[in-house]
């Protein structure tokens, strides 16, 4: 029944595409009135498919017109805004307080929604907001509408609306294929890549979906249960690493998180989902005791290449860190490793690498800790090139995340292990002694 049900609906849908598309065509904006207009709802889904396929089919100049049209004619109506704001100066009731907020509503907003009532218009909606931060990155006049969508969106992808599935080996090819295009941090190149992700024991995988996208998640994390925390990427991502029985691992390791929608860029998924994730663990595997991640430092290398240039004290080590393999010779490890450890500590500890480091920025955000700094964590091209093959653990402690998170967003303070702070404190006191030798030599 179920079946027949979706078959019947489906050729419904394309029957209303279909006839949306063969009247002809008029201009965009008086399709906009006419979603506004006290018209049937038979009509509304009609025009709201034509706008949807005519944006899809339509260039990059007609895109940045019809968003540019659509923030700039479609504000709150003003009369309307005005008798508003005078009937509750005269009697600032319930009622007149409930039409303020009604008229003050901008219009674009009311045909976002009625965008969204038709068959996959959530999802034609994300890819309408993509376009906009795609085409209006120097673009003022779409602020307004980017606002509208992210207004929108905070309240249709909430976390009570959200799904929590875990996805294994035997999860849907549709989805499995997404998870290998969505990852984002640590790139899947082949389906036995996947594989050694997913159907390992000690391996899990988690997204959130929402119930209009049931085939394309949100946002995934991948996680790897284990004995310690680990230091290393090759480690946890080596396909002949041994296997460990769940019932053991006393550390979840959260290793890559990926959002899939650049349409929901600037909707907050990550913390719920690592929170959720973690209560869901400990009540399966009570073992566990430690929640971290293995993550990457992608504004590290930028930073320090920055600092260098302002500050001859940091310019040796990025000359040395410039030598192709470094990284694969003894030598050179033993004299950079002091240096670069002490100057990642610095980076992670000071506000300015909070506002540099989105990672980073992202896990304070969420109430974690920096625990430890991985050297050679990351020795791909990747890891070399944005962070001098450095990784950092954050860690999760339930008792302390609330406090953290707190701190973190009233008062910049970063919560960070006493190790970390010591090396944050030596790189800044080499760095005076360096600075004031070459003040000296100068003389």
């Amino acid at each position: 029944m179920l079946a027949k049900w979706t078959s019947e609906l489906s050729g419904c849908w394309a029957a209303l595409t279909a006839a949306a598309l063969a009247r002809p065509e008029e201009p965009l904006d008086q399709s906009c009135e006419r979603l506004l207009a006290p018209v049937s709802v038979g009509e509304k889904s009609r025009t709201a498919a034509e706008i949807h396929a005519r944006f899809s089919a339509a260039d990059d100049d007609e895109k940045r017109d019809f968003l540019a049209m659509l923030s700039n004619r479609y504000d709150a109506d003003p009369r309307r805004l005005r008798a508003a704001i005078d009937a509750f100066r005269l009697d600032p009731d319930p009622r007149s307080l409930a039409e303020l907020h009604a008229a003050s509503e901008p219009r674009r907003q009311q045909i976002l929604r009625r965008l969204n009532e038709i068959p996959n218009g959530t999802a034609m909606l994300l890819a309408m907001r993509s376009t906009l931060l795609r085409l209006g990155r120097d673009e003022p006049s779409l602020a307004a509408l980017d606002a509208d969508f992210v207004h929108l969106f905070a309240s249709w992808f909430n976390g009570g609306f959200l799904e929590l599935h875990h996805l294994d080996w035997s999860s849907s090819g549709e989805i499995l294929g997404r998870l290998i295009h969505y990852e984002a941090v640590h790139p899947i190149e082949s389906w036995d890549a996947l594989r050694a992700r997913l159907a390992p024991a000690d391996r899990r995988c988690y997204a959130f979906f929402h119930p209009a996208m049931r085939s394309d998640p949100l946002i995934f994390v991948e996680v790897a249960l284990t004995t310690s925390i680990p230091v290393s990427i090759a480690d946890i991502l080596r396909p002949d690493r041994p296997v460990i029985d769940p019932a053991t691992a006393n550390t979840a390791v959260f290793y890559s998180i990926s959002n899939c929608q650049d349409g929901l860029r600037g909707i907050p998924f990550g913390g719920p989902l690592i929170k959720q994730v973690m209560e869901l663990l400990r009540s399966e595997l009570p073992m566990l005791r430690n929640a971290v991640t293995l993550s990457p430092m992608p504004g590290f290398a930028k930073w320090l290449r920055e600092e260098a240039r302002a500050h001859s004290a940091d310019a040796s080590l990025v000359e040395r860190l410039g030598a192709p393999g470094w990284h694969a010779h003894a030598a050179a490890q033993t004299e950079i490793r002091p240096l670069l450890m002490r100057a990642a500590a610095r980076y992670l500890t000071m506000v300015q690498g909070r506002a540099a480091d989105p990672v980073a920025r992202f896990h304070l955000g969420n109430g974690a800790r920096i625990e430890q700094l991985d050297w050679l964590g990351d020795t791909s091209p990747k890891g070399l090139r944005q962070s001098f093959g450095m990784m950092v653990n954050y860690l999760y402690d339930p008792a302390h995340v609330e406090a953290n998170c707190r701190a973190f967003a009233e008062d910049n303070r970063i919560a960070a292990s006493s190790r970390l702070r010591r090396l944050a404190r030596s790189d800044a006191a080499s760095r005076s002694a360096r600075r004031l030798l070459a003040l000296m030599e100068k003389k």
